[in-house]
């Protein structure tokens, strides 16, 4: 079943305007059809790294997937130290490392489950740390019940990955198990990001391994309940045209998901 659902995210990598991702979700759907969010005004660093060209030509991918305004809404900061979970083809990982500077870090961290199926992925995030352009970016491969940076971190970023933890792949782990590393790798008052697909109302956890959606009410509970404070949630990636009922990989919604993003604080 993971083996084919690979084959399907390869394929549509094109689709998700970055490269290939590990995920059975990770950067496939990052698209919305809220497109005409208005950007808000933003910092000048995240400014700055979105207009890097050692990102690439990234403006239209920036203006579906919305990454800088949600690096703002994350409030990454000029020597911040990023935890990104589960990267991809990079393209959080680039705005991140951009947007923290030299004097900040990004640790790309892979759950052995997804990097047993995503080699090539993680071979290529590898390299990104050893460029100029990159050299604040390390590379990991952890157990899937682990979280761990060099240093304490102020964010916690993860896109479209919570919903597997429960999955078989990922060896059925409580979502509580992720929480709880989340917590202690921030420093007290460090953020927690969420983005992932949302299923519908009363849910819970039942489309994690089929619809590769969660129900949005059971992720905010479950992080609270690790004892993180609740802060807020932007609709940049909402799409009330999304009924819920599809898989993320069905034609009629990739790429068009109904997304969610919250933000969580470490209290301290």
């Amino acid at each position: 079943m993971k083996t084919m659902i690979l084959t399907a995210l390869l394929a549509g990598s094109a689709l998700a305007g970055c490269g290939p991702a590990a995920s059975p979700a990770n950067d496939l759907a990052a698209t919305s059809a809220n497109d005409t969010v208005p950007a808000t005004t933003l910092p000048a660093n995240i400014a700055a790294a979105a207009a890097d060209p050692a990102r690439g030509n990234m403006a239209v991918t920036d203006a579906a997937r919305h990454g800088p305004e949600i690096l703002a809404f994350a409030g990454v900061k000029s020597g911040d130290k990023v935890i990104d979970l589960i990267p991809g083809g990079g393209y959080w990982t680039k705005l991140f490392a951009k947007s923290v500077g030299p004097s900040g870090h990004v640790y790309g961290i892979w759950p052995q489950p997804y990097a047993a199926e995503a080699r090539t992925n993680v071979a290529d995030y590898q390299k990104l740390g050893t460029t100029p352009d990159f050299a604040n970016v390390s590379a990991s491969t952890q157990p899937a019940t682990t979280l761990t940076a060099a240093e304490p971190v102020d964010l916690v970023f993860t896109a479209q990955n919570y919903h597997d933890y429960p999955d078989k792949f990922m060896g059925s782990l409580d979502p509580s198990v992720f929480n709880k590393l989340a917590f202690a790798a921030l420093k007290p008052g460090g953020t927690l990001l969420i983005i992932d697909h949302a299923a519908a109302a009363g849910s819970a956890m039942r489309d994690t391994d089929t619809l590769h959606r969660i129900d949005p009410a059971t992720v905010k509970a479950q992080v609270v309940a690790a004892g993180f404070e609740f802060v807020g949630e932007s609709a940049l990636l909402a799409n009330k045209a999304d009924n819920h009922t599809l898989a993320v990989f069905d034609k009629a919604v990739r790429g068009k998901t109904d997304q969610f993003i919250y933000k969580f604080r470490k209290p301290g």
